[in-house]
């Protein structure tokens, strides 16, 4: 009973995201340029068509091409669109532009940061940050990557990280999850990491827990450079690197973090949601996180920011920090309006005062 409801509630999810994403902007532009109203038939027959093809793409893990399109960049346009066209609803109260004016002002924003979106979302730009620390004796510069997610986005964009990456100057690069996350990716692609000369630490995001055979496939992680600190630590001269697994409660991670903490270190806890920080501001020194990728699409950040108490950017804490990263790929639409895909490149240095 309990799981008939449970999918008859994400069924009812799923098509009414269709239809308010893929359906009823266009509806209202063709509302507003054609004067052409669509009928409720032909809209939940629409509707029901494109509930199909999200729910076979996500569960089939189907790779075709025009299908992972239309669902991925498709939901991205639509949300793009859902907001302009809803505000565009607002305006035509005010008489103050006709309804053919607004239809043809509203598909040009749409097409315009579209476009804009789609051509962001292939840059990645780095982000520096200067942490001081009593607890190190020399300087140490350390990479911090996450929400790459290799298969929905190709290999390409990890190609393009690396070569960014071998131009810095660094002692380790740390990747904090969603790595990957589809079952279709195929590991051998992860020899990319191979060039990279410097130690790898890893930790888990939610979405490696998504693939198929997922423990098989993280437990080859070593063959490519990667040192995958799942519920674990990594001395580094001065440095405790302290990796979370994402699959767990809040409560493991907590107390996995305090198990792990070593007082006489600096303590770098290494996990993928930053939730847990402010039960631990006490017991690390640096916290790094992602997962939110700073809501990805404008104005969806602003209800990150609601959901999330640490959404983006840099917190402080007494001596405590903690850095929620926007992401270094997108998920879903490959697309990003008001936020940047980022690679943080972090000076972690001795405090003399």
């Amino acid at each position: 009973m309990k799981k008939t409801y449970q999918d008859s509630l994400f069924y009812l999810v799923v098509f009414a995201t269709s239809y308010f994403i893929y359906i009823y902007p266009f509806e209202i532009l063709s509302d507003f340029i054609l004067n052409e109203k669509v009928s409720r038939q032909n809209s939940f027959y629409s509707t029901l068509f494109v509930s199909f093809l999200v729910i076979y793409y996500f569960r089939s893990h189907n790779t075709f091409f025009l299908l992972k399109l239309f669902v991925h960049e498709g939901m991205g346009v639509g949300f793009i669109s859902f907001w302009i066209i809803n505000l565009a609803l607002i305006i035509s109260l005010t008489n103050f532009l006709n309804d053919y004016q607004l239809g043809i002002t509203s598909l040009t924003l749409i097409i315009l940061l579209s476009i804009y979106g789609l051509v962001n979302a292939r840059f990645i730009k780095i982000k520096k940050l200067s942490i001081p620390s009593s607890k190190i004796k020399r300087k140490y510069n350390f990479v911090f990557i996450c929400d790459i997610h290799l298969g929905s986005n190709p290999v390409s964009s990890l190609r393009k990280i690396v070569t960014k990456i071998n131009k810095i100057n660094y002692d380790f690069l740390l990747i904090g999850g969603d790595l990957i996350d589809s079952s279709a990716f195929d590991l051998k692609n992860l020899s990319i990491l191979k060039s990279i000369k410097k130690p790898i630490f890893f930790v888990t995001g939610n979405h490696e827990h998504y693939i198929k055979n997922s423990k098989e496939k993280l437990g080859k992680l070593n063959l490519y450079n990667i040192t995958s600190l799942k519920n674990d630590n990594f001395l580094f001269d001065d440095l405790n690197i302290i990796g979370i697994d994402d699959y767990q409660t809040t409560d493991n991670q907590i107390k996995t973090n305090l198990a792990l903490e070593n007082k006489t270190k600096f303590n770098l806890t290494l996990v993928h949601k930053s939730s847990i920080w402010y039960k631990i501001f006490d017991n690390t020194d640096l916290m790094l996180a992602g997962h939110t990728h700073n809501g990805q699409i404008f104005p969806f950040n602003l209800f990150v920011k609601i959901k999330f108490k640490y959404s983006f950017g840099l917190y402080r804490n007494k001596n405590s920090y903690l850095y929620v990263s926007s992401g270094s790929g997108c998920w879903g639409p490959r697309m990003r309006l008001g936020t940047s895909n980022e690679i943080v490149y972090i000076e972690l240095s001795p405090n003399i005062n």
